[in-house]
């Protein structure tokens, strides 16, 4: 059975005051619990009877047996799976970082969690294992952003930095690219295996102080050329095109 105090934590970490003060957050559902699993480290799994017993060989740590009415009640979820786990936030070091050996995304001050976690599953999918993101940037380990990465955040590394200042301290040698209305064509630009791609903010885009250290701009054209169009692309959907652009120019055809 749960108690008040376990209810009244799980409840809490819906707030990123108490996702920080104690480094905790939720997770729900059986592939995103199993996927998690995997990099962090568990603090409390909640789950049914059957739940436990179809999938407790996964899981390293003790599973608490809560009933079906307890877990809709803790559950964010309209149709909740059996399963919600507390688990603690992975602190990473970026001190030792090669960058001029991989491809990264930096973010500056994306708000929407469903935006973020939709990039996190993209850096996932494409081998980007790092991102970095502004101090306003919206928290990684909020219920919707984890949700929506959709256990993509156990193999890529969320970081927060004074991005300004992590560009400016970049080697001179690794480029930084970011997409603006009056870019150069991505389809028709080198693009190297190596750097930064940055991606603003939903409704403003690259702030001011950050455009003035990308070196490559870039655009993603709409088709056809000039016509009446949407304003702009969503984020997640933006990052996904410029990502697959980047990895495409690596394939061996």
């Amino acid at each position: 059975m749960l108690s008040k105090n376990q209810i009244k934590l799980i409840s809490s970490l819906s707030q990123k005051k108490f996702r920080d003060e104690l480094g905790l957050f939720v997770a729900e559902g059986t592939k995103l619990v199993l996927d998690l699993s995997k990099s962090f480290n568990a603090h409390q799994v909640f789950a049914t009877s059957n739940w436990a017993i179809e999938y407790k060989s996964f899981i390293s740590c003790d599973i608490q047996i809560v009933s079906d009415e307890e877990i809709n009640k803790i559950s964010n979820q309209k149709t909740p799976q059996g399963v919600l786990a507390v688990f603690k936030k992975n602190i990473y070091d970026i001190s030792g970082v090669d960058f001029s050996n991989e491809l990264c995304l930096a973010l500056d001050n994306i708000q929407d969690p469903g935006n973020f976690g939709t990039i996190i599953r993209i850096a996932d999918w494409f081998g980007i294992h790092n991102i970095y993101c502004s101090l306003l940037t919206v928290d990684a380990y909020s219920p919707k952003a984890v949700q929506a990465s959709m256990g993509a955040l156990s193999r890529v590394k969320v970081h927060y930095v004074d991005l300004n200042l992590f560009l400016s301290k970049l080697p001179a040698n690794i480029p930084v690219y970011g997409t603006f209305m009056d870019g150069n064509d991505i389809y028709n630009q080198a693009l190297t295996p190596i750097g930064i791609i940055v991606m603003g903010n939903e409704g403003n885009g690259i702030s001011e102080n950050i455009e003035k250290l990308v070196n490559n701009r870039l655009l993603i054209p709409n088709f056809p050329i000039n016509e009446p169009t949407s304003e702009s692309l969503n984020v997640g959907v933006a990052t996904a095109l410029v990502c697959a652009e980047f990895r495409r120019r690596q394939l061996k055809f």
